[in-house]
């Protein structure tokens, strides 16, 4: 069967017209009918239409929601009450934030008011990939089946060309 027209493929293999399938079907059966592969991975695809303040943000979400993040920042807020209520006065010096701390609070205000919109646009962003992935992934798995009803009837017909000519060999007289 080489059907190189998607109207065709559609008829023989799902057994539907073209016009009555899905964009994403017909996408599929166009690549199939012109022999192209499936495109970019849904990773090139989100990365190509990124903008810089998406990646930025991926970035800064990337830092922000790791370990080493949580680990500096919990040593700073330490060295921040450890100056602030015992080693500043010990030396004579003024504390710069006294106990309740806070400027610190308004720091740490600040960060959170930032940080979470930041945040939630790379989440944004990564649902977006993930719907373009799901769409790769139905693509390439679209593709696969028609692959395999397209081996299934060249199959078939290799079998009744066989079957056909097992008949002629028994309609024969023996010599």
């Amino acid at each position: 069967m080489n059907a190189a027209n998607p109207h065709e493929l559609a008829r023989l293999l799902l057994e539907r017209e073209f016009d009555e399938l899905g964009p994403d079907e017909q996408k599929v059966l166009e690549r199939v009918a012109s022999g192209r592969l499936a495109g970019l991975d849904a990773s090139e695809l989100a990365d190509r239409s990124s903008t810089f303040g998406q990646r930025l943000a991926d970035r800064v979400a990337a830092v922000g929601g790791s370990w080493a993040f949580i680990a500096v920042f919990a040593a700073v807020l330490v060295l921040w009450v450890v100056l602030n209520s015992g080693l500043l006065p010990l030396i004579g010096i003024a504390p710069f934030d006294r106990y309740p701390y806070i400027f610190l609070n308004l720091m740490l205000s600040m960060l959170a008011a930032v940080q979470a919109p930041i945040i939630m646009m790379s989440q944004n962003r990564q649902a977006t990939k993930d719907r373009i992935a799901a769409r790769h992934d139905y693509e390439v798995n679209l593709r696969a089946q028609l692959e395999i009803v397209r081996l299934s009837h060249k199959t078939d017909k290799v079998l009744r060309q066989l079957a056909s000519l097992e008949a002629k060999l028994e309609r024969r007289p023996p010599a």
